[in-house]
């Protein structure tokens, strides 16, 4: 049987691939990355944010493909159930699902003003209005989490799909020196410092390609 394939874009700028890659982690998945070079233009337009990739992240697992980082998690839910990536309890779960469908769907103001770029650091960056709005509604979300299922993680002591669609926010509010309050920063390292996370940042930093758009100073 073919080892499985999950396609990806830039580890330093694509924060789709981020959670596609951290999902199959999740679930213990094995998988080989195909990359997809900067210089193809569908990737280009995902890290631009001119228009929705729909290459990255796609995994390829037993004759099953499957794209998208929500239909990822739903996929390997039903095929690794034991991995947790939903809580256990109904309303738990139709929570999990709702605000990772949120984060999929939404935040089109702080994907713009903070771009992914894990590389970088601005201290001191000036946030404005409508991306300030944003971080306040992810905020929200992880304080109401936090209480009711009473931590470390989203729903409780494993991370679930959930976390895997916030961890990009967490390298975001890093990268850009977003302040936070003691709940939620400690909520940001907990996720920066997961070992499947610390290592695909450490190959971001690695990485040789730039997306000059993505590297104006602020």
């Amino acid at each position: 049987m073919a080892k499985p394939t999950l396609t990806i874009s830039s580890k330093n700028y694509s924060s789709w691939s981020l959670r596609g890659w951290l999902l199959c982690r999740m679930a213990g998945l094995d998988v080989a990355e195909q990359v997809m070079p900067i210089s193809d233009p569908s990737t280009r337009a995902e890290l631009l944010h001119l228009s929705p990739s729909f290459l990255v992240p796609k995994l390829t697992h037993d004759g099953v493909s499957v794209w998208g980082a929500l239909a990822i998690a739903e996929y390997l839910h039903e095929t690794f159930p034991k991995a947790g990536l939903l809580p256990a309890e109904k309303a738990a779960r139709a929570h999990c699902r709702s605000i990772s469908g949120e984060m999929a769907g939404g935040f089109s103001n702080l994907r713009s003003a903070l771009s992914m770029n894990i590389k970088a650091h601005h201290p001191g960056f000036r946030v404005w209005a409508g991306a300030q709005a944003d971080i306040e509604r992810v905020v929200t979300i992880w304080k109401e989490c936090l209480s009711a299922y009473r931590g470390p993680f989203l729903f409780g002591d494993a991370p679930t799909m959930a976390d895997a669609m916030y961890a990009p926010v967490c390298s975001r509010f890093v990268t850009y020196d977003v302040k936070l309050d003691q709940v939620c920063a400690g909520y940001r390292d907990r996720i920066i410092a997961m070992p499947a996370m610390a290592e695909w940042l450490d190959a971001a930093r690695a990485e040789p390609d730039e997306v000059e758009e993505l590297e104006i100073e602020f």
